[in-house]
């Protein structure tokens, strides 16, 4: 199940108490032996929450489960993060392959989403294209890593089922076969991808990465090219490196493209930095997109259904812990956009900016 479908699941769940912990961890040993100490301290004051705002009977199943905690932690599957999901109904961990700015304890009426809404932020799936004079082999790739090649009845061209080598000879005749062959690939790479859900990065030399958009039936599916060596064998570890920072540059100018966007709706009238009235916005279906800065925490109490007041301690009986999960989520399920940035020309309007859609 992808962390998209994960955050789906979790965000409709509703029951009292849910318990969320949240903590970075290690992936390789002994370090990973830390997290397992972090995790009982995060359980012990889990406990002692619960202890305090519930009647210990009506929640001995959920404080059954946190002592279970422990036990269950497999530390040598440990990534960059690890998200705690526990209620009546609900036992799960899901690890993150980013870093956490703010670790802890959260206990409310549903989960905290926001690490896993800012999660499918960071994580960029996409195909690589890898091009070389000895063979065109296309992978599934999610942020720095290879998920699968994909091996169907176009893919991998090789030596061995076509005269690569004949394709990259001089000559008009060679050229315009060139052209042809980079078609097919083209064709291929779309009945791969029919719904044109991925984009794709290639991996090759200036020259044939232009020829290649010059012949594409659909070339707005490619996003760029980064360089090898063009008779290279296929060396997956190099160009993945490659791949990463020309996908990590990409986020971050998407992330700029926002927030100049933001900034731009700030002289039509369409943003909004009230916390309450960025809520009630968020409810009603107007958010269009919404941007926050990823220090950006505010416990709340509800008054009613659409009012809150803003509160220091989140650990207050009927506090909501972060209500930025809430209004992100409220602004997903409507068709809008979510982004949390260290940027700091978001601070210019605000920690938490709205666009609103009219």
């Amino acid at each position: 199940m992808s962390i998209k479908d994960q955050l789906l699941e979790l965000a409709n769940k509703k029951n009292s108490p849910s318990v969320t912990i949240a903590f970075n961890t290690h992936r390789t040993s002994p370090d990973n032996q830390k997290d397992l100490i972090q995790l009982k301290n995060l359980v012990k004051e889990a406990e002692e929450r619960i202890l305090k705002e519930y009647d210990k009977k009506e929640v001995q199943d959920i404080l059954e489960k946190l002592n279970q905690l422990p036990d269950e932690l497999e530390v040598h599957k440990n990534l960059e993060s690890i998200n705690i999901y526990l209620s009546k109904n609900t036992f799960e961990f899901i690890r993150t392959t980013w870093p956490l700015t703010t670790e802890g304890v959260w206990i409310d009426d549903s989960f905290a989403i926001r690490p896993l809404i800012k999660e499918i932020n960071r994580n960029k799936e996409y195909f690589v294209l890898y091009l070389t004079q000895k063979g065109v082999h296309l992978y599934e790739a999610l942020n720095d890593s290879i998920v699968r090649e994909i091996e169907n009845d176009d893919f991998p061209y090789t030596e061995a089922n076509y005269d690569l080598s004949h394709l990259f000879s001089k000559g008009n005749k060679q050229s315009n076969q060139l052209k042809e062959f980079y078609n097919q690939v083209d064709k291929a790479l779309l009945r791969a991808n029919p719904e044109a859900s991925l984009p794709c990065l290639v991996v090759s030399t200036e020259e044939n990465y232009s020829l290649l958009l010059a012949v594409a039936d659909n070339p707005s599916i490619y996003i760029g090219s980064v360089s090898t060596d063009f008779n290279s064998p296929t060396q997956k570890n190099e160009f993945m490196k490659l791949a990463w920072e020309f996908i990590k540059k990409l986020q971050h100018n998407d992330r700029a493209k926002y927030i100049a966007e933001m900034q731009e709706a700030v002289g039509k009238g369409q943003v909004i930095t009230d916390l309450q009235e960025i809520y009630q916005a968020a409810l009603d279906g107007k958010g269009d997109l919404l941007i926050v800065h990823q220090d950006f925490h505010q416990p709340v109490k509800f008054i009613n259904e659409r009012t809150f007041e803003i509160i220091d301690d989140a650990t207050e009986n009927g506090a909501v812990d972060d209500i930025t999960s809430t209004i992100a989520w409220e602004v997903i399920t409507k068709k809008g956009k979510v982004f949390f940035t260290s940027q700091e020309e978001i601070k210019d309007l605000g920690k938490i900016v709205l666009k609103t859609r009219y």
